[in-house]
């Protein structure tokens, strides 16, 4: 049957206004857009600004010195309370933001304007839409010069040493001082009452979770109230306090001879929190995310493992900020470490999947649909936290990067996945009775024996019960402890050149 002749123009009508739409560029479209969110995560290695919106936005920045700011440019928008949001979203410690200015530069073009504290080298880029997310207009902020990460972690820990050495000498000072005050003293004073008398002091409380917008349950015990899922990411804890001028300078002098002998005496281990920033990893029933509890867990682990004369910890993320994995990796072989430890609380489709893991790398093929399903989660990170792959031409050059690995290397991790498993596998259940391998990309260090843990499933109920619970994270963290001590009790690292 024949359509009508008025059917027939309104159907011709339809596909010119589509033809019309598919013409027009991504300016005209951004016009319309709708702006999702805004997000700025500051970390001492850089500071990323995140726009997202329902379609992609083209952007332009301008760098200007005296005083040091970065003005952008978004074109196709007119001002709207969403992206007003952005002034608020600036942290007091962002070591390279100090305040942001939003205003309607010219019809349909709105210019962000950044105060920044220090001059900086500006990576601006639009990612996919990927997981939950929309498009995303990325600005990461990174220093000028980059602080040679081995020194820093060697006068890091010195200089951590040395204050510790200071309040122990203080609080001895204190004590000897009250021993020795004379009888008089204390004579023209009643004696003190029973329920009065010195107790001795409890131990310190395992360092809780970072307080974030994701977990509402952990704001409601700590604040009284809840959050929601869209508050700023000024919630989780403060970043590491900026050290004094002094500090600073001391950091940026060359090395002495003695810093150098020092370096080469060194154990150097890699804690790799995993996820962050704009990748929550995992997320459980109740809303524990996986980055939180991971990064909670390396801190301690790192102040574990501190306390072991001549080791030191490198963390590849000290805050919630994004750090891309061939990055982590890169990180770990940039301090010359001997081991490189990755930190995970994975989930499964299945929710009674339950039990820890410990993984070593793979080039062959995963040892079980599990290990091969949770490697291929993990290796897309990189699309949900966001990494700016416009500067590679070659292909085979970024496939490379991920493809490196030694026959002796493997052998060595599967060594110390060994010890670690056998120790964690005394404060839990084990998901498996053997160190599994899979084509985990951040296990693929070629000259650094790398293992990854699976902590727990948070996708299991129970599970993220005991990832909330500080003595369940201490347990694991004095087992992982234990399993690296012993790890090198038999395995002694070799002797290091490395240079400063």
């Amino acid at each position: 049957m024949t359509p009508p002749p008025s059917s027939l123009k309104r159907r011709e009508v339809l596909r010119q206004a589509g033809s019309l739409v598919l013409l027009l560029g991504t300016s005209q479209l951004a016009f319309g857009a709708t702006i999702l969110a805004v997000r700025v995560w500051p970390a001492r290695d850089y500071t990323r600004v995140t726009i997202e919106s329902d379609v992609p936005l083209q952007a332009t920045h301008l760098l200007t010195e005296a005083p040091h700011r970065l003005a952008v440019d978004i074109s196709g928008l007119e001002l709207n309370p969403a992206l007003r949001e952005l002034v608020g979203k600036v942290r007091a410690d962002d070591p390279y933001i100090q305040g942001v200015r939003v205003g309607q530069y010219k019809p349909r073009v709105v210019r962000l304007v950044f105060d920044l504290r220090q001059a900086v080298r500006p990576d601006q880029f639009v990612l996919e839409p990927a997981a939950a997310y929309k498009y995303r207009l990325v600005f990461d902020l990174y220093p000028l010069v980059l602080p040679d990460p081995l020194l820093a972690l060697l006068r890091d820990k010195t200089a951590a040493d040395t204050q510790a050495a200071r309040a122990a000498q203080d609080a001895l000072g204190e004590l000897i001082a009250r021993i020795d005050k004379p009888a008089g003293d204390s004579a023209q004073t009643a004696g003190p009452a029973p329920d009065s008398v010195a107790s001795p002091r409890p131990l310190p409380r395992p360092e809780p979770l970072p307080q974030v917008s994701g977990d509402p349950l952990l704001a409601q015990a700590e604040a009284g109230r809840g959050l929601s899922e869209a508050a700023p990411p000024s919630s989780p804890a403060a970043l590491p306090a900026t050290p004094p001028a002094a500090a600073r300078t001391a950091a940026a002098a060359p090395p002495s001879d003695a810093e150098r002998r020092k370096v080469n005496r060194l154990i150097i281990v890699a804690i790799d929190a995993g996820h962050g920033g704009e990748d929550p990893g995992a997320v459980g029933p109740s809303g524990l995310r996986e980055k939180d509890v991971v990064l909670s867990i390396a801190l301690q682990l790192r102040d574990r493992l501190h306390a072991i004369p001549g080791m030191r910890v490198m963390l590849t993320r000290d805050s919630d900020h994004f750090v891309p994995l061939r990055e982590r990796v890169e990180k770990a072989r940039r301090v010359q470490a001997d081991l490189f430890v990755s930190i995970h609380a994975d989930a499964f489709y299945r929710p009674e999947a339950r039990g820890a893991s410990v993984f070593a790398l793979s080039t062959k093929g995963a040892t079980s649909s599990t290990a091969r399903w949770m490697a291929q989660r993990e290796n897309a990170s990189d699309q949900v936290g966001g990494v700016n792959v416009g500067g590679v031409d070659d292909p085979e050059v970024l496939r490379a990067l991920l493809d490196m690995s030694t026959t002796a290397q493997i052998k060595d991790s599967l060594r110390l996945g060994h010890e670690v498993l056998g120790r964690i596998g005394r404060v839990g259940r084990l998901h498996k009775p053997r160190v599994e391998q899979a084509g985990f990309a951040v296990l693929k260090a070629p000259d650094i024996p790398s293992i990854l843990v699976e902590t727990a499933f948070i996708s299991n109920p129970d599970e993220e019960t005991k990832l909330r619970d500080p003595r369940y994270r201490t347990q694991l963290v004095e087992a992982m402890a234990s399993g690296i001590q012993r790890y090198f009790a038999r395995n002694p690292p070799l002797a290091r050149q490395r240079l400063l």
